[in-house]
């Protein structure tokens, strides 16, 4: 397994080593996503004693779609084990909790950037950028490692935007590669919209609205999808190889089916049609 992969597989969410943060520090409110409103720091109905989803295999039919599209990269159990040094939250004072809580979505923010990061480092058009990289990936990483108050005093935004600079760059570099490629369509309201066999082969879709989109057949080969909102698109027959810091969460939020290429660093989705349209 290539070295870029497998760090890949290492920024994903390993729930068993997890004390179920992202069901009980996030909120969610009562949509099509989930069922019920939940707060910020109450765990949600489902969440049994041993730290698991009691409605796991049904969250869809329960309407917790939400729930199956969301990756913590790896934070839950960084939290978990590393910051906290495998304390529960159940098990210690409600100020721990707490402060438990507020360090989640801290990481969980660093721990994407490392993902994207690590992608980035793994794509050999971005070399002359590959030194910048790896000296934001150690600051990034450090980051992650901080103490709880670390955390909360962490600058989370300026430093996104520090990486973001670099991802920009890693972006043009590997795209600047591309034949004939299209404009940049950075966080275009693309939503609904007939892309059915459209050739977007190395465009920038940062941020791009892609909501129900009809990408079906779509040329999406080493576009730029950080960020896209990819939510209920019809990725069936799409080529997204070498696709741009696609995330799984965003994968899982499509839809697709056996034909639909992908880069290898995600997976196929258990919930896309086994077969092919033809």
């Amino acid at each position: 397994m290539p070295e870029h992969i497998s760090e890949q597989a290492r920024l994903r969410g390993d729930c068993a080593r997890c004390f179920g943060l992202c069901c009980v520090a996030l909120p969610f409110a009562a949509s099509a996503d989930f069922a019920v409103d939940k707060p910020a720091g109450k765990p949600c109905r489902n969440l049994g004693g041993d730290h698991r989803c009691g409605i796991h295999a049904e969250l869809r039919q329960q309407g917790f779609s939400g729930c199956t599209v969301y990756d913590c990269f790896g934070a839950g159990q960084k939290v978990s084990q590393v910051t906290f040094g495998g304390r529960d939250w159940r098990g210690g004072s409600a100020e721990e909790a707490r402060r438990m809580f507020d360090a989640f979505p801290v990481v969980r923010q660093l721990h994407e950037l490392l993902r994207y990061l690590t992608e980035a480092l793994g794509l050999a058009a971005a070399r002359p950028v590959h030194d910048e990289l790896r000296a934001a990936l150690r600051k990034t990483e450090q980051l992650s490692l901080g103490t709880p108050e670390e955390l909360a005093a962490l600058d989370v935004a300026a430093h996104r935007q520090e990486v973001n600079v670099l991802l920009l760059r890693t972006s043009e570099l590997v795209r600047a590669g591309v034949r004939g490629r299209k404009k940049d369509r950075r966080g275009a309201d693309l939503m609904g919209a007939r892309l059915r066999g459209a050739d977007l082969r190395g465009a920038s879709l940062r941020g791009a609205y892609l909501i129900a989109a009809d990408l079906t057949g779509a040329d999406l080969r080493d576009a730029d999808l950080i960020g896209a909102d990819l939510r209920d698109a019809d990725l069936r027959d799409a080529d997204l190889t070498g696709a741009l810091f696609l995330t799984q969460p965003q994968l899982d939020a499509a839809r697709g089916n056996a034909g639909t290429r992908l880069p290898g660093s995600v997976t196929r989705p258990v919930h896309w049609t086994a077969v092919a349209v033809l």
